[in-house]
């Protein structure tokens, strides 16, 4: 990435869920410049941390239809056959899933992986476990989403809280068409994406690879293999 292109990341404008956090800060530093002038300083860093935190930069989409996209920023912990959440009702057949953490200097804006129709969306409760761990994706919360593509196969984008993360946030409702790129939701702060693809379908990418939401391709929906 070159200088010009991080500063962009660094200083993009925040999210609008970020501003009640940096709007709080702000009331920090003035009443630490009225009353106590360490209040102050602790209310700068609040808010430059929130500032970075909430980030979200514009990203650019591959034109080529039949790419699945990163849901998210960050770097995959696990690539395996599992079943998909049992609450979307896409059956028990294993498929494979690509699991993203977003460690707390990540960009934490989920982005559509493909164009659909949301099938269904369904919450659940659960612990706050951290979320690099495997069994994150069946023990802690979660907001799960099931979308269908324009050939029918279906596939479900999951937010999964983690271990310091308390908000999971998803614009998107049933019925709602979706586009690839397009931001859906953000869980604050440091959480876990994961990406079930359409049976049949391989993954692309490997454990420890880096991914930038919206524009890292996970898998191309052509390929056949298992």
């Amino acid at each position: 990435m070159s200088i010009a292109a991080s500063f962009r990341l660094v200083l993009a404008p925040p999210h609008p869920a970020g501003r009640p956090f940096i709007l709080g800060g702000a009331v920090i530093v003035v009443l630490g410049i009225v009353l106590w002038h360490w209040l102050a300083w602790l209310g700068v860093l609040f808010v430059l941390f929130c500032l970075y935190f909430f980030r979200d930069p514009e990203r650019v989409a591959p034109a080529r239809p039949g790419l699945l996209l990163a849901p998210a920023d960050g770097h995959v912990v696990s690539v395996l056959l599992t079943e998909p959440p049992a609450e979307l009702g896409l059956g028990a057949a294993p498929r494979w899933r690509v699991a993203i953490f977003l460690s707390v200097l990540d960009v934490h804006v989920n982005r559509m992986p493909a164009d659909g129709i949301v099938t269904r969306i369904a919450y659940r409760h659960g612990r706050f476990l951290n979320a690099s761990l495997d069994k994150a994706s069946d023990e802690n919360e979660r907001n799960a989403v099931a979308i269908r593509l324009p050939d029918g196969r279906e596939i479900a984008v999951v937010q999964i809280a983690g271990l310091i993360a308390r908000r999971i946030i998803c614009h998107v409702r049933e019925g709602d068409s979706v586009f690839a790129g397009n931001r859906f939701g953000l869980i604050r702060f440091g959480s876990r994406t994961d990406l079930y693809l359409p049976e049949g379908v391989r993954p692309l990418v490997a454990v420890g690879q880096t991914m930038i939401g919206g524009e890292t391709v996970l898998a191309d929906l052509q390929s056949s293999l298992s």
